[in-house]
């Protein structure tokens, strides 16, 4: 069971990777994926962590309630 629960969550994790378009502006390279992650985790070391945090969640909320919307909209649409 924990394990079928780590592969859900890594999937996840993958998904929010692909959401964020960074594969296709990467080519799918690995390397500079990883890269990047390597930076964000960086800032997340700095004194301004909290503020950093905040930012980002602001704008992944942002993301994840238009995307509700539109599905939420496209839902009405077929009945």
């Amino acid at each position: 069971m924990q394990r079928r629960e780590r592969t859900h969550h890594l999937v996840e994790l993958g998904g929010l990777v692909t959401k964020a378009g960074l594969v296709d502006l990467t080519d799918d390279d690995r390397a500079a994926l990883l890269g990047g992650l390597l930076e964000l985790a960086d800032q997340l070391h700095d004194a301004g962590r909290a503020d950093v945090l905040a930012r980002w969640r602001h704008r992944g909320r942002h993301v994840f309630e238009a995307d509700a919307e539109r599905d939420r909209l496209k839902h009405e649409a077929a009945k």
